[in-house]
């Protein structure tokens, strides 16, 4: 890929994720449908990942790719590190991403479940029902 285009992918993977980010919000905050919620927060996390994967990334003047952070050569040369510094990726993203995605996956399986559960009692995933539910039964209970 050319230098010039590479950038306008990266600005384009930018604004196509702030996108994403921003109509999984909405799904989270505006839809009454506890299914629907779960799915957008699920569409989130992984916007947020995706972005922390791309903040990660390194766009390189005059090399094609970004290198991985690997020492290829031992001992290295003082032009050799220079070169790694100036191509290399940042690992430190990927590696919380990697810990964010099993934290959301475990957060998301018992969400699933409690979605399930109130379901059964309910037999409603409508948020709004739920609400007027637990005040009547609020009410009753006085």
């Amino acid at each position: 890929m050319m230098p010039d285009m590479a950038r306008f992918v990266y600005n384009s993977l930018i604004v196509i994720l702030v996108f994403n980010t921003a109509i999984s919000l909405y799904g989270i905050l505006a839809r009454p449908s506890l299914v629907k919620k779960l799915i957008a927060l699920t569409i989130f996390s992984d916007s947020l990942n995706s972005f922390a994967i791309l903040v990660g990334y390194r766009l390189c003047k005059g090399f094609e790719q970004p290198v991985p952070p690997i020492v290829t050569r031992i001992p290295p040369t003082q032009e050799h590190i220079s070169k790694l510094i100036a191509t290399a990726v940042d690992p430190l993203p990927q590696a919380l991403v990697l810990t964010a995605i099993v934290i959301s996956l475990a957060v998301l399986a018992f969400l699933a479940a409690l979605t399930l559960r109130i379901y059964y009692v309910s037999g409603t995933t409508d948020a709004r029902s739920l609400a007027l539910m637990r005040a009547r039964a609020a009410v009753e209970g006085e």
